[in-house]
């Protein structure tokens, strides 16, 4: 694996030449995740999933993109939002970019559900414009919260700073975390949840969906590991599907 940001260019001309042309683009957000969980939440994850996937591949690891679409964060103070446009726009420069020196594969490594729908229309309009590029978005991430979680879910594959986000960032980044703020929060959320657009912080004053005081390192570690095996699953099956592998 070569960190794109630690490398010279001809580190990367070399990482090329040598037939590694698959990169990995952790695309993260900076948006409130409860008092005891830091704004880069999103983007410590996803920057920690592309990281042990790359390491895999061989692959190029460029930087983490830390602003994403995060609208329905807003009302909390510290939280950045880009229009979906602006994330569709900068993933399809990256990839023009990243092509423009032998990158065949761009692995766009989505931290955020606010991202999903744009950076899914980025992938789509590099496949039609003759690209190559997939969106890995924590898979198997709700299979192994079934597993592991010893708290309820607020709602169906909701996590946001509860137990699973809360033992991601503790296996990741722990100094960052603040246990003496644990504090769970189940809000009553609308029949319609999920299916229109609506403001986190009128639904939890705390930003909190869940309950993190059950949150452990070896857990987050155990997550991490699982959504890898399952990430580095996915990207074998395309590189397999397009004669790549």
């Amino acid at each position: 694996m070569l960190d794109l940001a630690s490398a010279s260019w001809t580190d990367v001309r070399e990482h090329i030449a040598a037939g590694n042309t698959i990169a990995f683009l952790p695309f993260g957000a900076l948006e409130q995740h409860g008092p005891h969980l830091p704004l880069s939440t999103d983007t410590i994850q996803c920057a920690g999933i592309a990281a042990r996937v790359a390491e895999h591949f061989s692959g190029l690891l460029l930087p983490p993109v830390p602003y994403g679409e995060t609208w329905d964060n807003g009302g909390f103070p510290g939280t950045i939002s880009l229009s979906a446009s602006t994330v569709t726009a900068i993933c399809l420069d990256i990839a023009t970019s990243a092509t423009s020196f032998g990158v065949t594969t761009l692995v766009i490594v989505n931290g955020d559900y606010g991202n999903r729908a744009p950076v899914h229309a980025a992938a789509r309009q590099l496949s039609i414009a003759g690209s190559d590029a997939i969106v890995l978005d924590y898979p198997g991430l709700v299979e192994v919260g079934d597993a592991i979680k010893e708290s309820p879910w607020a709602a169906p594959g909701l996590c946001h700073a509860d137990e699973l986000e809360t033992s991601m960032v503790l296996a990741l980044r722990p100094e960052l975390v603040h246990p003496e703020r644990y504090a769970a929060a189940y809000p009553e959320l609308p029949a319609d949840f999920g299916r229109r657009p609506i403001r986190f912080d009128t639904l939890s004053p705390s930003g909190v969906f869940g309950d993190p005081r059950p949150s452990s390192a070896l857990k987050g570690e155990a997550i991490l590991s699982f959504v890898v095996e399952r990430s580095i699953a996915e990207v074998d099956a395309h590189l397999g599907a397009i004669g790549a592998r």
